[in-house]
């Protein structure tokens, strides 16, 4: 039974992953983002009190 040999099987498997493990983390880490984000102030927005209508 041929399905039961898994000498070619492995060796493709062990390829695949090779290639996918020193291709795809070079191209993901050469990634750039269009949006960078700006720099936030460090001042916090001054909050105004509201006052309920209590009765």
């Amino acid at each position: 039974m041929p399905q039961l040999n898994p000498a070619p099987w492995f060796a493709i498997l062990t390829f695949s992953w090779a290639i996918f493990l020193t291709l795809l983390p070079t191209k993901i880490m050469a990634h750039l983002f269009t949006n960078e984000p700006n720099q936030q102030t460090t001042k916090k927005p001054k909050a105004t009190p509201w006052d309920w209508p209590w009765h």
